[in-house]
C-alpha cells in the first residue's frame, strides 16, 4: 500500500480486518516498525477522533507525531494550477508539498468540502495535489467525498460482531439509513460506507433515503436503494445512520421529516439490529436516546476501533510503502 485514500487502494479487506483484530488484541506488537520514523497529519478542517485516534495508533508504532491546523495555525494554501495568487492564499501547494516531504515520511491530511460546488468538491483537488507534490505517502483522515479510516473502521466493527454473533446461514443484511439534520453536511462518509461495503462483498446492502437523496452512483452500484424505511429496517443485522445533504442539487436540505429518525419503535422491525454512527451524533435528532444508551448502540465500539483501522494503514504503509 502506497497511499489510503479510498477502498481501491486495498488489496484484501478481509486481511487488514485481521490485523486491525490483531493489533486490538496487542496494541504494541509492532512498537519498534515506526522508530524514527514521522507522520505530519495536516488538518484543514477541525476533527476529535480522527486526529486522537491517529496519533495514539502511530504511537502504538513508535512514529513521531506532528499535528499541524492549517487554517489556523499557517499560511492559506492554494491548491489551484496556475492560479495568480492575489487574494487570500499565500502559499502554493507546489511549494508546500515537497517541504513536508523533506519533513516526514508519511503525510496524513483531512479536508472538507465547500457543499457549494460539485464539480469541484469531487474532482478531490486537495489530496491529488499533496500526492503529486509531497513525493511520499499520503493518508486520507476524510477528504470531500470519502472518509476512507471510518468505513475501514466500520468493517472492522461489523466483522467483530459477527464474530461474536455470526448469521447463520445467509450474508448479514446491512442497512445505510439517511437521518435528519439541522445542517446540510457532506456525502463523504455516505459514499465511502457504501464504496466499502459494495467492494467487501460479503451482505446484502440496503440504502434507505428520503426521494431525492440519492448518492453518486459511483459509490452506491450494487446496493439496494429504497425510500420507504420501514421496509428497508425489516430484518437487518446492522443499521448505519447518517446524514447527507442532496447530491444532484448539490448540497442542500429538501425535508427534516423526523419520522427519519430512528426509535425504538422503527429499529423493532430489525433483526435486533447493532445500531452504527460515526460521531459527533446529534441526539433526539438523528438518532434517540433510547436507541443510543440501548444495548443495540455499537457507536462506542466503532469510535474505539478507529485507533486500529489507523494503525493497520500506518503499519501497511511503513511496511510496504
Amino acid at each position: 500500500m502506497r497511499n489510503f485514500v479510498s477502498v481501491r487502494d486495498v488489496t484484501d479487506i478481509d486481511a487488514l480486518v485481521k490485523k486491525a483484530l490483531a493489533f486490538k488484541a496487542d496494541p504494541y506488537s509492532a512498537e519498534t516498525l515506526g522508530k524514527r520514523k514521522r507522520v505530519g497529519c495536516l488538518f484543514l478542517n477541525p476533527s476529535m477522533r480522527t486526529r486522537l485516534s491517529t496519533q495514539l495508533a502511530a504511537q502504538n508504532l513508535g512514529m513521531e507525531v506532528m499535528v499541524f491546523n492549517v487554517g489556523s495555525e499557517g499560511w492559506a494554501l492554494e491548491f489551484e494550477e496556475e492560479a495568480i495568487m492575489s487574494g487570500s492564499t499565500v502559499e502554493h501547494i507546489k511549494d508546500a508539498a515537497p517541504v513536508f516531504g523533506k519533513y516526514f515520511d508519511i503525510l496524513a491530511i483531512r479536508t472538507f468540502p465547500s457543499l457549494k460546488n460539485r464539480e469541484d468538491d469531487y474532482s478531490e483537488l486537495y489530496i491529488k495535489q499533496l500526492i503529486k507534490y509531497a513525493g511520499i505517502p499520503v493518508v486520507s483522515l476524510e477528504s470531500s467525498t470519502l472518509h476512507p479510516l471510518q468505513s475501514f473502521t466500520d468493517i472492522i466493527s461489523i466483522q467483530e460482531s459477527l464474530n461474536e454473533a455470526p448469521v447463520i446461514g445467509r450474508k448479514p443484511k446491512i442497512v445505510l439509513s439517511w437521518a435528519p439534520h439541522i445542517k446540510p453536511l457532506p456525502q463523504c462518509v455516505a459514499n465511502s460506507f457504501s464504496q466499502w461495503i459494495t467492494q467487501w462483498n460479503k451482505a446484502d446492502f440496503v440504502i434507505t433515503h428520503p426521494e431525492d437523496y440519492e448518492l453518486s452512483e459511483e459509490f452506491t452500484l450494487g446496493a439496494t436503494i429504497m425510500h420507504d424505511q420501514k421496509k428497508a429496517l425489516e430484518g437487518a443485522d446492522f443499521v448505519y445512520v447518517k446524514n447527507w445533504s442532496t447530491f444532484k442539487d448539490y448540497g442542500k436540505i429538501y425535508t427534516n421529516d423526523p419520522e427519519w429518525m430512528l426509535t425504538q419503535d422503527s429499529w423493532s422491525v430489525t433483526n435486533n439490529a447493532k445500531v452504527m454512527h460515526c460521531l459527533p451524533v446529534r441526539r433526539n435528532v438523528e438518532l434517540s436516546d433510547e436507541i443510543l444508551d440501548g444495548p443495540m448502540s455499537i457507536v462506542t465500539r466503532q469510535a474505539g476501533n478507529r485507533v486500529w483501522a489507523a494503525q493497520t494503514v500506518l503499519s501497511e504503509i511503513l511496511t510496504h510503502g
